[in-house]
């Protein structure tokens, strides 16, 4: 069964994209088969790995707007086990578009519902917004993660978020689960990071990831490399952190396969 999970926070320059590109190839090292999906009209996901996709004859906007266009013509292979589904900037105009259709919310699940089996994990960049593609994203998945960058402003947006998923699962997913809060951008050695990483765990408790990204400059230098960290410098503690949260997604996954 495939499993699909949001990576979302409607603040932006969280390490929401950093971690989908991380986590993506994490898995994908382990042999497991992952999408990666952009769902951002930024496209910063298909950017960071290479794709220039204005270039391209389909994006995930084509597909989503077309109902007979198979979602296999806009996927591009990234490497071994690691797949992309490209957005450029019009992907902007479906939030437009999709207005007047019925059940607008489900567009999304329409699409990636055909690729059902043919990924272990499918792993959605959503936009920094409460928008209709991330309504979309979270009615499409059964999971999210929540990169959440260690700042107090950080932390406010978080209730307006998780409000979100609450209403998504009542109204439209039942299935949508809170895998877990990811700590971004930690400052080492800043009583500030430190004083809101504590904030985080006592409102949120077990729901925040053991697992805690350091800020490095590394990132940086990875992405003008168009690589991810875990390929870039394999041994920085930031490839290490993403590693570790690869193994726990699918030690999880293996856990709730259902048994034959």
């Amino acid at each position: 069964m495939t499993e699909i999970i949001s990576i979302a926070n409607q603040k932006g320059g969280v390490g929401k994209t950093t971690t989908v590109v991380n986590l993506g190839v994490s898995l994908a090292q382990m042999k497991k088969k992952v999408l990666l999906v952009d769902l951002d009209p930024q496209g910063a996901l298909s950017a960071g790995l290479g794709i220039k996709a204005n270039e391209l004859e389909y994006t995930i906007y084509d597909v989503m707007m077309d109902e007979h266009l198979a979602t296999n013509r806009a996927i591009q292979p990234i490497q071994a086990y690691l797949d992309l589904l490209p957005a450029d900037n019009d992907l902007a105009a479906a939030e437009i578009e999709l207005i007047p259709e019925i059940r607008r919310e489900l567009v999304l699940r329409r699409v990636l519902q055909s690729l059902e089996n043919w990924y272990d994990y499918i792993l959605i960049d959503c936009p920094p917004s409460l928008s209709l593609l991330t309504v979309n994203a979270l009615s499409a998945s059964n999971g999210i993660i929540v990169p959440l960058q260690c700042e107090f402003f950080a932390i406010r947006v978080v209730e307006m978020l998780l409000d979100s998923i609450n209403r998504t699962r009542e109204r439209i997913n039942p299935n949508l689960e809170l895998m877990g809060i990811l700590a971004t951008m930690y400052s080492t050695g800043t009583i500030h990071s430190r004083e809101v990483l504590e904030q985080l765990r006592a409102l949120y408790g077990d729901k925040v990831f053991d697992i805690v990204i350091y800020k490095s400059i590394r990132f940086a230098e990875a992405s003008v490399a168009n690589k991810s960290i875990v390929e870039y410098s394999s041994k920085h503690k930031g490839a290490r952190a993403y590693r570790k949260l690869a193994d726990l997604l699918v030690e999880r996954n293996e856990v709730h396969q259902p048994t034959l």
